[in-house]
This record gives C-alpha cells, sequence and structure tokens, in this order.
C-alpha cells in the first residue's frame, strides 16, 4: 500500500506511518538469545507492505539493530527508504555526533540517513556545539534532515536558535494515555511551528485498547475500522503528527496499517481526547527535564 505522507513548509516530508526498531536485536546492549532472523524477516515484511520509514538509533541494541536493518533492506531502493536514527543523550559533542552518525551509517551500509536526532537533550553540552555538528553533517549530505527527541518546548527553541537548519521534528511518547505533550504544550508548539511530532508506542503495547475498550468499540462501529486502527488514527488525524510502531507480528502490523487511509471527524478527535479514561499528563517513561540556564 502507499502509505500517506505529511510535508512541512520547507518542503520536508514523512509518511504517517513508520515502523520503530527498539528491541529488535536487544535493548541498551545485544541480547544473545534474540531471534535476529525473525526480527530481520518482521523488517522485510513491513517493506513489503509499504512501510518505508525505519525508526533506529545507536542505542539501539549497542548498535546491532543497525545491522538487522542492513540485512533486511539488501535489495531495496534506498532511494524508496525514510531512514531515521538518533544520537545518544551522552554523546552529544561535536566529534561524537559526528562519529555517531559516521558509525550509523557505516552498520547500516548506507551513504546517508533520511533524519537525524538528538535522541535527548544534554545537560552537559552546549547545544551550540551540538548543533554546530548537526549542520556540518547536512552539509557533508550525511543525513538531509535534522531534529530532536524528548525535547521540550524551551529546548526545541534553544536548538533552533542554534542552527541553520530547520529542526524538523520531535519525536516523542504520545497516544490516548500518554497526554504529555499535550500538558507541556509541545503539541501545540510543533503545530504552530511547522514542526512534525512523531509519536511512538501509539497503543501502550496494547493496555489502552484494554482501558478505553467502551469508547474505542464505539468508533470503531463508527468508522467499521478495529479499536486499534481507531487509536492510531486519532494520532495521524491530527495536524503535524506522524506514527512510529514496533511489532514483529505480520498480522498486527496489517491491522495497524488500516489506520492510514481514511480521517476521523475534527469532533471525534476532540471526543477522545477529552473523554478517553485513565489519561496520563506525565509519560511512563518520561525524560523530559529543564536544565538550569
Amino acid at each position: 500500500m502507499n502509505i500517506p505522507t505529511k510535508t512541512l513548509k520547507n518542503g520536508f516530508s514523512i509518511p504517517t506511518f513508520g515502523l520503530g526498531t527498539w528491541g529488535m536485536g536487544g535493548f541498551r546492549e545485544i541480547d544473545k538469545n534474540n531471534d535476529d532472523a525473525a526480527d530481520i524477516q518482521a523488517i522485510k515484511n513491513a517493506i513489503n507492505l509499504g512501510v518505508t520509514h525505519i525508526d533506529t538509533a545507536e542505542l539501539y541494541a549497542a548498535g546491532h539493530t543497525d545491522e538487522l536493518i542492513k540485512e533486511a533492506v539488501k535489495g531495496v531502493d534506498r532511494s524508496q527508504l525514510f531512514i531515521t536514527t538518533k544520537v545518544s543523550q551522552g554523546n552529544q559533542r561535536y566529534q561524537q555526533v559526528k562519529d555517531s552518525l559516521k558509525n550509523s551509517l557505516k552498520r547500516l551500509g548506507m551513504d546517508y540517513v533520511d533524519l537525524f536526532l538528538l535522541h535527548a537533550p544534554s545537560p552537559d553540552v552546549p547545544v551550540e556545539e551540538t548543533m554546530k555538528a548537526m549542520d556540518e553533517l547536512v552539509e557533508e549530505g550525511l543525513t538531509k534532515n535534522i531534529g530532536v527527541s524528548n525535547f521540550t518546548v524551551k529546548q526545541m527553541q534553544r536548538a533552533q536558535e542554534a542552527t541553520k537548519n530547520k529542526i524538523v521534528v520531535n519525536q516523542m511518547h504520545y497516544n490516548l494515555m500518554i497526554r504529555e505533550v499535550e500538558d507541556k504544550g509541545i503539541l501545540k508548539y510543533c503545530q504552530e511551528s511547522d514542526v512534525l511530532l512523531m509519536t511512538w508506542r501509539p497503543l501502550q503495547k496494547g493496555e489502552l485498547l484494554e482501558t478505553g475498550k467502551d469508547i474505542l468499540g464505539k468508533l470503531s462501529s463508527k468508522y467499521e475500522r478495529t479499536p486499534a486502527q481507531v487509536a492510531i488514527n486519532w494520532l495521524i488525524s491530527q495536524k503535524n503528527v506522524v506514527v512510529i510502531s514496533k511489532t514483529r507480528s505480520k498480522a498486527h502490523l496489517l491491522d495497524n496499517l488500516g489506520a492510514v487511509d481514511w480521517k476521523m471527524d475534527e469532533k471525534d478527535v476532540e471526543y477522545l481526547r477529552n473523554e478517553f479514561p485513565n489519561q496520563q499528563k506525565v509519560s511512563d517513561v518520561s525524560v523530559l527535564k529543564e536544565w538550569e540556564e
């Protein structure tokens, strides 16, 4: 299938749905017991079903996730893929940033990524030093675009002031239950500043499907879609919001993809925003902090 895209004023465009890879090959370290072949096949399945955006990070399985992606995309036209990776919070000195992306590219077997993010702001490194490296990586053609992840509004503003390139994305945890980006004004800022909010864990590991069983069931009947599709579509029906989600299951991926080819009525978007049960103002994995000036 052809997954719709969202485009910013500067021309940056990204699919509304992409594949997350956190946990593939391991989490922060390589899992020697992991079924790498199954993970490679899961990525291949996603590509075969029309998923072109693959999200990774140097943190994932200590870089091994990149190696799995390299195997999965063999024979695929690189120009048809959209690859996002991230430099870790502890690697944001000038040279560390540059080395991070170059090492990621070696593991991926690629000449460039489409989007390079700061995985989280550093409390120890001036953002001007970090963004200088990010700018040079754009100039060198090693990344086409830059962005951030887990940044507050003030941190996004400081980062943008320190770079001549547009920050196109802030990657955050956001779904029907987890509303930190709303509470802290990040969603509103992205929508007003022409930045895309790339959201992950859209189904809260399936928890919100049980928590919101009744309300999701009501809208499932109206739209003739599954509860998971309603929950994911609630995100991508909002201005400047796109989604990444990890699944090894082809059946689950097919279900998720049923969320991308339609748009929820604005009144239903707001109904779910206001009425969905057990909302949390702070993410259960939140790392949002405002460092002292």
